[in-house]
């Protein structure tokens, strides 16, 4: 048999990337291949010899061997990205083979199949640099880190990024309300609960609410205050894979799901209150976030309790000062989000605090 197969199934993420290529004449091992595939998005090209075409071999973003292909694929140019699949766990001579064809992985089937979909789905999503990811914890209540953390995501989309505000906190509110979008079409943190595995990122920013020219995961109004684990590794490692920025507003307790948003932080912002017992209370936060969090920071907002400057809160605290937020007049404000006044303080103080930070991956 010769010639190439396309297999019609697709999505308009892979439409704009290289297609993974196949390489294999067992249809039984075709037919799983392509389902994997579909089940990442991805269209895949198939041939069951070296592709005829000029650089075809070459340009392909993964390539997909068959254990049958091997023999027919002797001699070709070297390129990483190969990955050997085969489907008998006891042929101790399929690591000869792939060395021969200078296979990167060897896979079998069925027992790979999950990370194969992942392989596949990040070259269907043209997978770049992560998104900078900042998670924002309030002190103690009514700090401020809710508005904050908008304050943060209006900023960064307005600056041009693509941005991801996620409410990890079920109890606070809701998020959306903040952003005056409770009513706004789509998909909240319950329709998420079941996920496993890897969600789609391309199809996790369609299916949420766009508010100011960012994308918000928030709770429905719903009884539902427990997302599991799983579901959150899932949900925020596709939102981060879309580059940008990622901006979580974190609940002061640490459970199994928020343990698991801290896995994927960059960084993360305590907002303290210049006032003695807050200070108090936020040293015990810092200490249990502080386990968990590589990187955290302190920002202070004021107005300030006598002996107190943002200085000394980071001194009490033992953390790195990430500056003082500003206390903007008339927020909350239903006709304009946290930040949504370029010029006004808070607006001034994102700003500043992603011009300090490092650059996420550009989204557009």
């Amino acid at each position: 048999m010769a010639g190439a197969i396309t297999d019609d199934r697709t999505s308009a993420a892979e439409g704009r990337q290289g297609r993974p290529l196949i390489v294999t004449e067992d249809m039984e091992l075709l037919d799983d291949l392509l389902r994997l595939c579909a089940a990442a998005g991805a269209r895949a090209e198939v041939h069951h010899g070296m592709p005829e075409g000029r650089g075809r071999w070459e340009a392909a973003p993964l390539v997909l061997v068959g254990d049958d292909a091997t023999r027919r694929l002797r001699g070709a140019v070297r390129r990483r990205g190969v990955v050997l699949v085969g489907k008998d766990q006891d042929d101790s001579g399929v690591w000869q083979r792939a060395v021969e064809i200078g296979a990167d992985h060897v896979l079998m089937l069925p027992d790979g199949e999950q990370w194969l979909v992942d392989r596949i789905a990040d070259v269907a999503e043209g997978v770049g640099r992560p998104a900078l990811t900042v998670g924002v914890i309030g002190g103690r209540g009514g700090a401020g880190a809710s508005t904050l953390a908008c304050a943060l995501a209006v900023t960064s989309a307005r600056q041009g990024r693509r941005t991801l505000l996620v409410d990890a906190d079920p109890l606070g509110g809701g998020l959306d309300v903040l952003l005056g979008g409770e009513s706004a079409e789509g998909l909240r943190w319950p329709a998420f609960a079941a996920s496993r595995g890897r969600v789609g990122g391309g199809a996790l920013e369609e299916s949420l609410p766009e508010l100011h020219s960012l994308r918000v995961l928030s709770w429905d109004r719903s009884d539902t205050v427990t997302i599991p684990p799983q579901a959150v590794r899932a949900v925020l490692a596709a939102g981060r894979r879309r580059g940008g920025a990622v901006v979580v507003d974190l609940p002061r307790r640490i459970d199994d799901g928020v343990a698991e948003a801290l896995a994927q932080l960059d960084l993360g912002l305590l907002v303290v209150p210049a006032e003695l017992r807050a200070v108090a209370a936020a040293s015990r936060v810092a200490s249990a976030f502080g386990m968990v969090l590589r990187d955290l920071r302190v920002a202070v907002r004021g107005p300030y309790a006598p002996g107190l400057d943002d200085h000394e809160v980071a001194r009490l605290l033992g953390l790195p000062l990430a500056g003082e937020v500003p206390v903007e007049p008339g927020l909350p404000d239903g006709g304009r989000p946290p930040g949504g006044i370029p010029r006004g303080p808070l607006g001034r103080f994102c700003e500043g605090f992603w011009e300090r930070v490092p650059a996420g991956g550009e989204g557009g």
